[in-house]
This record gives C-alpha cells, sequence and structure tokens, in this order.
C-alpha cells in the first residue's frame, strides 16, 4: 500500500505576548520535529494525555494551523508549499469531524444546508443535483428524510456527530481527520459511531487519523498507533503489537492504566509521580525524564531519537 500522509519534522511553536515584568515572548511548544506516515486505506490512532499537542498536530496536517516548520505530504504533495486555489483543491481530499458535534454545526442552519454547505463552496453539482446527494450522504450515516429540514439542536448529539461526518463525507475525501469524535458522547451512542465509521472505511477506502484519549476504542478502530507526549511522538507500532508490550515507560503507563476484563490476569502497573510539565517551559533532554522511573543523567542532557526498533515499531527512549 502507498502512503497517503507524510510528516517531516513539522513543528508548531504558539508564540505568546511577552508579560509586563520581563517583555519577552514566550512560546508554548505544541507539536515539536513529528515525523509519522499514514498508509492509504488504514486508520491511524493519535493517543496521549490532554494537551499533548494531539489536535494541533491533525490540524496542521490540514493547514488549518500553520506550521512553524517542517513539511507535510499529502499524496505525494507538500501542502505547506501550497497557496490560493492549488490548496483549496487539496481541501477537498482532507476533511474533519471535530470533537463536540453541537457546537461543530451552525445552529442557522438546518441539516440539508449543513451538507450540502462543501457541495455549494466547492460546486462540486449543479443545483439540482445537491439534493439527492444529500440525502444519499444522509443514508450512509443512517439518517432519514425526516431529518432534512431539522436544526441542531432539535436532534440528538449522536445524530450530530453523523451529520457532520455526511459533511464530511459529501466531496469524497481520500482522508478524515476524526478529532476525538465520540467523547463528548454517551458510551452506548460511541459504539454506533464507531461501528459507522468502521464501515464507512470498508466501503468507501477512506483513510482515518484518529485522535482520541480513549484507549479502548483506538484499539478497536486502528491498525497502527502513534503515542504522544508533550509535543513528541515518543512511540509508533501497529495496534495489536503495542498493546500486547509497550515499551516506552510512557506507553506502558499509559495502557497500564486500562482496566483488564480478566479479574485474575495481571498486567504491569507504572505509577507517574508528578504532573505533566509546561509546554511553555518543557524539560530538556527527553522530555519524560521528569515523570520517568528509568530515567538516568543522560535523558536530561540529550533529546531521545525516535528510532526504529523492529521494522515496524519506533520508539524514542534511550534505555528501549
Amino acid at each position: 500500500m502507498s502512503t497517503l500522509l507524510e510528516t517531516h519534522a513539522l513543528t508548531k511553536h504558539f508564540r505568546l505576548p511577552g508579560g509586563w515584568l520581563t517583555g519577552k515572548d514566550r512560546f508554548v511548544y505544541a507539536v515539536d520535529d513529528v515525523n509519522l506516515a499514514i498508509t492509504t486505506g488504514e486508520t491511524f490512532g493519535l493517543v496521549g494525555e490532554s494537551g499533548c499537542g494531539k489536535t494541533t498536530l491533525g490540524r496542521l496536517v490540514l493547514r488549518l494551523v500553520e506550521p512553524t516548520s517542517g513539511r507535510v505530504n499529502f499524496n505525494q504533495v507538500d501542502l505547506t508549499g501550497l497557496q490560493g486555489n492549488a490548496l483549496r483543491a487539496m481541501r477537498r481530499e482532507m476533511q474533519i469531524v471535530f470533537q463536540n458535534p453541537l457546537s461543530s454545526l451552525s445552529p442557522r442552519l438546518r441539516v440539508e444546508q449543513i451538507v450540502a454547505e462543501p457541495l455549494t463552496t466547492h460546486r462540486a453539482l449543479t443545483a439540482s443535483g445537491i439534493r439527492p446527494r444529500v440525502m444519499e450522504l444522509l443514508e450512509q450515516v443512517g439518517l432519514g428524510r425526516q431529518h432534512l429540514d431539522r436544526f441542531p439542536h432539535e436532534i440528538s448529539g449522536g445524530q450530530c456527530q453523523r451529520v457532520a461526518i455526511a459533511r464530511a463525507l459529501a466531496l469524497n475525501p481520500k482522508l478524515i481527520v476524526l478529532d476525538e469524535p465520540t467523547s463528548a458522547l454517551d458510551v452506548s451512542v460511541q459504539a454506533q459511531i464507531i461501528n459507522l465509521l468502521d464501515d464507512l472505511k470498508k466501503s468507501l477506502g477512506l483513510t482515518y487519523l484518529f485522535i482520541s484519549h480513549d484507549l479502548n476504542v483506538v484499539q478497536h478502530i486502528s491498525e497502527q498507533i502513534g503515542v504522544m507526549y508533550l509535543g513528541k511522538l515518543v512511540e509508533q507500532a501497529p495496534s495489536e503489537m503495542i498493546f500486547a508490550q509497550p515499551l516506552h515507560p510512557y506507553t506502558k503507563a499509559l495502557f497500564g492504566a486500562i482496566p483488564l476484563p480478566v479479574v485474575d490476569r495481571k498486567q504491569e502497573l507504572v505509577v507517574l509521580e508528578g504532573s505533566v510539565p509546561s509546554p511553555i517551559n518543557p524539560p530538556g533532554g527527553c522530555r519524560f525524564h521528569t515523570r520517568c522511573p528509568l530515567a538516568q543523567a543522560v535523558c536530561k542532557e540529550q533529546v531521545p531519537e525516535l528510532r526504529s526498533i523492529t521494522p515496524e515499531r519506533r520508539v524514542a527512549c534511550h534505555f528501549v
């Protein structure tokens, strides 16, 4: 399979205005030197604690946020070098589904107008062809004609997310970034949405970047998993491999916190002390060393390279 999306040393630092005491500008190191590759037709799960840079990375690959440095290659095209009509044309191939379904839909538009918006914006269809396409999209996500004239506040949260998915599918994209698409939904509705996304991926040949903090959901839907900590990618491996044997100390702690359904099965529990450092002033060397049970002097001085342990697995740790 070919590679659909690649990032090369992708970095985003948000500038904060200087305070009245020092007058110096500060920076939030949201994403730092991230390299990843997503194969056509796969789901790449991106996990980590809140504030680790997952959402920023997802928006960077779509050029919704401009990178500080680095490159994003989509379908062998460098997105960071595109402007104007060329970038607009590429946006048809990439879509996003946001975390909160209700706030991501305009309260002033009816469902038909919301789903039709990409079609009218990109002039993908004539006026007479829009309604049949909208109906087709709603049927694909499990909605019907009765939803056409409703406003977002008149339907449930799960139905709102289905509308958002239908809107994302309108232009037949190759890549969809799913930014915690189930975290605001009830558990039973989460399962329905995950199964819907899985079915759509298989039937339409979609590729997903699935951002989530719910490891059980990520395990269910992803072929590849990347783990982020404080703006850095610290481990990447196939889903079954990384859940069976996490290697990075942070990954072990993250996955060790998942409750096991089997009572008599033991699991390794790594307890992390302290809190996540501020992304405004991240630690030198390995950013995880302030909480890592394996940390030694070298961890404070040298940034570990995200290196290949096996052909399928990469880990950023001096002691793996």
